[in-house]
């Protein structure tokens, strides 16, 4: 078995329509600010651990970064850290905003 699965952003709408969805962004924190998935937190190095330690392993568990390819390598991570439904979004936060528009929000 492969440590994560891709997820297109209409598979995460249905993720999120199901309910317990953790969707962490690795994206740099102006990035983040400026734009995200509503509903993500921001997750970087200083992080990872407490996020690990505090999140349900049992929760689906989606990775974004720019464009999908930095969230394959996290993904796998979290995969080793014990989390056992762990996703990369395809396309990352460029393609949800292309895709989701009314599920961006900002700080």
């Amino acid at each position: 078995m492969a440590p994560f699965k891709h997820l297109s952003p209409d598979g995460l709408v249905s993720l999120m329509a199901e309910g317990s969805v953790q969707i962490v962004d690795i994206r740099d924190e102006r990035s983040f600010e400026i734009g995200r998935i509503r509903g993500a937190l921001h997750l970087d190095n200083t992080g990872v651990q407490r996020f690990v330690e505090t999140a349900d392993l049992d929760a689906p568990l989606v990775v974004c970064c720019y464009h999908g390819n930095s969230s394959q390598p996290a993904a796998a991570f979290m995969n080793e850290k014990g989390f056992d439904d762990v996703y990369s979004l395809d396309g990352g936060f460029s393609q949800w905003q292309l895709e989701q528009p009314t599920l961006v929000e900002s700080s």
